[in-house]
Parts: structure tokens; C-alpha cells; sequence
């Protein structure tokens, strides 16, 4: 089968076009044959060998795949051969073929395309786990996302949105700022040229916000505190500004702030087969009454991955770049 390499930690120019042998399904794991597959931060940060897979999996990147199922062990599961799904997985995405866990699959939102569908797993697994599990965002709370155009952000914002939520969402660019209003954020913050400790403090009535997305890290976490109201928390989920911060911790006690954080790709099946039984009864009802919808940016042959990952490192895109097989 047709995959994509990484020929050696680098640059996107490493990812090389290859062949490997057809992966085989173990006990509660079926066989995909991939139709789209969704580009994503990890892929990037494995690529320039600073996120290696877990254990067992496969060193072909790529989180997310949709497809058809066309064989494996499908019993008890309500699939069947032939049905068309998409799937989390620990690697081996960008490739013709997939292994994934049965419990990982989940049906296609109905009036979906594959294409969407491929940007569904990795980035509404991140978000639910993140933000409603971790995070404990309840009805009325307030969200603060940072990288609001991101695949993630777009996520975060509409599924609060949804829920209820007030959202606001910081971004680099007034074009951004538009996009993420568009899809329900209160307000979007240009952070190259709004301080947004200062408009959630003016936004908030100096309240602040309940709960921070973050996926910058270093230096944001001190302002991120001065943007929480008293019980916030702020969930980490990747180190873009560095994985070293300063904040006073007199403060995190004197307001009862929590500072958490989560990987998902290690994390057991069973754990992710959680999610995907939340995702499947609170969010999936909203992607097929069209309330909520992935957003596509671009999508692009499987060849040529190398340019979606050069696209992600600019910050090219809002919302998710797909390749297609």
C-alpha cells in the first residue's frame, strides 16, 4: 500500500512517498480502507521527532482517517464489513489502509462527506476530553480558547457555543477575528494587537473566564491566570510558546485555580472509548442537525503531505487540512 514516511526528523520536505505491507487487524481491531485523512499538530511534532508514537503503534503519522471498514473483528460492536466510518488512532493515518480499534470507530455524522468526517476524531476527541472532561466547562460557564482558528479552536468554539457557552477565542489576525465571530465566539482577540488579559477583563466586567484552552503554554500561563475568575482552570494541550512557565502560585491558592494538562495518543482504548460514547450521544446530534460542522480549510492529494504540514507550521489555514486517497 501507498503511505507517507518520515524519511528523518526534519523539516515537512522529510515526509517521503513510500510503500509498506497491508497492516493486519488484531482481536477488536478492524481494517480501514482510508478515503481522507485529517493533518494534525502531533503529526507535525513527530515529524520533527519531538512526539514519538507509543508504543505498538505505527511510526506512519497521521491521528485521524475516514473510511470504509473491509475487514477485522467487528463482533458486538454494531459495525459491520462495508460500513463507512472514522476512527482515532495512534499513528498510521497518511497511508491507503489503517488498523484502528473497533471502539475508536464511529459512524459518520449523517449529511457528512468522508472528507469532513477525516476532520472529526483526533480534534473532537481533544476537545471533549479537554475542555468538558478536564476542564469541567458547565452550562453557563465562560471559555477562553487560544489558537481560535485553529482545528481545534474552530471545535471548541462551536461545541460551547452549542452548549451554551460564551466563547471568546484569541487568534493572529483581524480575517481570523471575523472567522471565529462567525462561528459563535463572543468575541475574537488579535493577540498581535489586543492584549486579551484586557478585553476578557473589560468583556468579563472583570469577572474573568472560567476555563482556558491553551495551547501555547510558556509565557501565557501568567496572563492566563490574570484572565481566570476565581475557580478557573486552565487546560494545557501542547507547549507552541514553550514548555516553561513563571506564575505565582500564592495567587492559584489565595483563588482556588487549577493549571492541568493531557495528551491524548497515549492514553488506553478504553479511556478513548469513553469519549467516543460521549461524543456519539452529546455532540454527533449536533453535527448531523448541522449546528456544529468540521471546518475544512483546503484539502490535498496524500502525496503531497509535505505541503500541508509546510501550510500548519505558517498558520496558513482556519480550520483542518484534509489529504485524500
Amino acid at each position: 500500500m501507498r503511505v507517507i514516511e518520515i524519511r528523518e526528523p526534519g523539516a515537512p520536505e522529510v515526509l517521503v512517498p513510500g510503500e509498506r505491507p497491508m497492516p493486519e487487524p488484531g482481536p477488536r481491531e478492524v481494517l480501514i480502507k482510508v478515503q481522507a485523512a485529517g493533518i494534525n499538530r502531533p503529526d507535525v511534532f513527530q515529524r520533527q521527532g519531538n512526539y514519538a508514537p507509543p508504543p505498538g503503534a505505527s511510526d506512519i503519522p497521521g491521528l485521524e482517517v475516514a473510511g470504509e471498514i473491509v475487514s477485522g473483528d467487528v463482533a458486538d460492536s454494531g459495525f459491520k464489513i462495508g460500513d463507512a466510518v472514522c476512527a482515532l488512532v495512534a499513528g498510521g493515518g497518511y497511508a491507503e489502509y489503517c488498523v484502528a480499534p473497533i471502539e475508536q470507530c464511529m459512524a459518520i455524522p449523517a449529511g457528512l462527506s468522508m472528507i469532513e468526517a477525516a476532520g472529526l476524531p483526533e480534534t473532537y476527541f481533544t476537545v471533549w476530553s479537554n475542555v468538558f472532561d478536564r476542564g469541567g466547562l458547565a452550562e453557563g460557564e465562560i471559555l477562553l480558547v487560544h489558537g481560535g482558528a485553529s482545528g481545534i479552536g474552530t471545535t471548541a468554539i462551536q461545541i460551547a457555543t452549542a452548549m451554551g457557552n460564551d466563547v471568546y477565542a484569541t487568534v493572529g489576525s483581524d480575517e481570523r477575528v471575523k472567522a471565529v465571530e462567525s462561528l459563535g465566539a463572543k468575541q475574537g482577540i488579535n493577540y498581535k494587537t489586543q492584549d486579551f488579559v484586557e478585553e476578557i477583563k473589560a468583556a468579563t466586567g472583570g469577572r474573568g473566564v472560567d476555563v482556558i484552552l491553551d495551547m501555547v503554554a510558556g509565557d501565557y500561563i501568567g496572563r492566563d491566570i490574570k484572565a481566570l475568575a476565581d475557580d478557573g482552570r486552565i487546560v494545557i494541550i501542547a507547549t507552541l510558546g514553550g514548555s516553561k512557565s513563571g506564575f505565582n502560585a500564592n495567587e492559584l491558592m489565595r483563588r482556588r485555580l487549577t493549571i492541568t494538562g493531557s495528551t491524548l495518543r497515549p492514553r488506553p482504548v478504553s479511556f478513548k472509548d469513553a469519549i467516543a460514547r460521549n461524543l456519539q450521544e452529546r455532540v454527533w446530534p449536533l453535527l448531523s442537525a448541522g449546528k456544529i460542522k468540521p471546518i475544512i480549510h483546503t484539502t490535498m492529494p496524500l502525496e503531497d503531505a509535505s505541503k500541508g504540514h509546510a501550510m500548519m507550521e505558517a498558520g496558513e489555514q482556519i480550520g483542518k487540512i484534509i489529504l485524500t486517497v
